[in-house]
């Protein structure tokens, strides 16, 4: 225990713990919010847990929610604010290595805390206490070390997302993880197998959104993502034997992914861009790597992938596109840009670029300049064309349908004619007016 540690704790957590304490019962903030408390992090959630029982938190509370009062815990409402606020408890077994069958209350803080995973989630504070570290989870933390509770064995085959999570915490930390621990989730990888998709892609978006990304390939070493994301072991064994690489397509992948901003659909786009690359592998009479036509193979893996792992479908649409579309050729002229934002699409042009940049990044330096210089233009004709609101699509067109109705036309003629003249106008948008357009609306046909 400590009485140097001051943790900051919201007004409404204040009010919890002090009536629970003010009714002779013990109340501490728990887990994750005094972790990130220590390292000076904003903590996003607060978690209470006491000797109380359920019974007892609700007649103690003016406003509470049922959220799960068979394992213990009661949501208590104060300002229009929720926390939850659990009984102290021991875990009974483990049927689906995912939930315990049953749960003891105890009066024990220490065996409430033996049961969460990692020592760094093994905190406890109030302010009459201090900080209760009873596994040394200080000492992990200052020599950033990801280790779990007693065994690790056991820890994990209690619930197999915890092997997913080691690596979470080590991506978003910075932290290592302990060997045993590793070697614990190496022997017990399998266990993933049991563990919902839609569990499984919320850790796995978490580390591909972290400050380290690159450790997904440590996820890989230890036989992890065989379970949830297979092909991305196959590209760290494909080499790229070309002049304009300098990785195998795996560590490619992630060194533009730790290039880019935090953003979901780019850093998804950015990890299946080359997943066709294996498939189509060949070479040259120089030796040289191509991989010719690998583009509708990386969409279709990336469609399968996403899905797998239960993904929404606009997210789906939206990466497969820019997987797909990703290295287009795009002339850095302004009317070769227009052309490229009516096939992408105003708004997941940024999108391109920003995955364009990133996969010149992580290759090697021959014309890398050049490259970027082209997208940096490339950006910057974008930026003019937005800002100049030129013509990009059938909406900005200033000739409808309507007016060529009004004219005699119909049926397929009226698309043939307005995507004939969206064309003309995306070279000039000088000529976007309803009257060039219509004076020899013939030739259009």
């Amino acid at each position: 225990m400590s009485q140097n540690f001051k943790m900051k704790i919201p007004d409404e957590v204040g009010i919890i713990l002090k009536t629970l304490h003010e009714a002779n019962f013990e109340a501490y903030v728990v887990g994750g919010c005094v972790r990130d408390a220590l390292l000076n992090r904003e903590p996003n959630d607060f978690d209470v847990t006491t000797n109380a029982e359920p019974q007892e938190i609700k007649e103690l509370f003016a406003k509470t929610i049922d959220t799960g009062l068979k394992h213990g815990t009661v949501t208590v409402r104060i300002n229009k604010k929720s926390y939850e606020v659990t009984t102290f408890r021991i875990d009974g077994e483990y049927l689906d290595n995912r939930h315990p069958k049953s749960v003891t209350f105890t009066k024990s803080l220490k065996e409430d805390l033996r049961r969460r995973d990692f020592t760094i989630n093994a905190f406890a504070y109030n302010d009459k206490v201090g900080l209760v570290d009873y596994f040394d989870g200080l000492s992990d933390l200052n020599n950033k070390v990801i280790r779990s509770i007693d065994d690790p064995y056991k820890r994990f085959s209690e619930d197999g997302l915890r092997i997913l999570r080691a690596i979470r915490f080590s991506a978003q930390l910075g932290f290592e993880i302990e060997d045993n621990t590793k070697r614990a989730m190496k022997d017990l990888a399998y266990l993933l197998e049991k563990i919902s998709k839609e569990r499984i892609r919320d850790e796995f978006v978490k580390i591909l959104m972290s400050n380290h990304p690159e450790k997904l390939i440590e996820a890989s070493e230890l036989g992890l993502t065989k379970y949830f994301l297979s092909d991305f072991d196959i590209l760290l064994n494909t080499k790229q034997e070309n002049p304009h690489h300098i990785y195998d397509v795996g560590r490619h992948t992630i060194e533009a992914i730790k290039v880019s901003k935090i953003d979901l659909i780019i850093r998804l786009a950015l990890l299946f861009h080359d997943f066709g690359k294996p498939g189509t592998k060949s070479f040259d009479e120089k030796g040289i790597t191509h991989f010719y036509k690998h583009s509708i193979l990386r969409e279709n893996l990336a469609n399968l992938c996403l899905k797998s792992l239960k993904f929404p479908n606009l997210i789906i649409k939206k990466v497969c596109f820019l997987v797909a579309h990703h290295d287009d050729e795009i002339i850095p002229k302004e009317k070769y840009v227009r052309r490229a934002i009516n096939k992408i699409s105003p708004e997941l042009f940024p999108y391109l670029l920003e995955i364009r940049r990133c996969d010149i990044m992580a290759q090697s330096d021959l014309d890398k300049e050049k490259r970027l210089n082209d997208n940096k233009l490339i950006e910057d004709y974008y930026l003019k064309i937005m800002e100049n609101h030129d013509c990009l699509t059938l909406k900005d067109l200033k000739v409808n349908g309507e007016d060529l109705i009004g004219l005699g036309f119909k049926g397929k003629d009226i698309g043939k004619i307005l995507s004939k003249m969206l064309k003309v106008v995306i070279d000039d948008p000088t000529k976007n007016s309803k009257k060039y357009l219509l004076s020899n609306v013939e030739k259009y046909l």
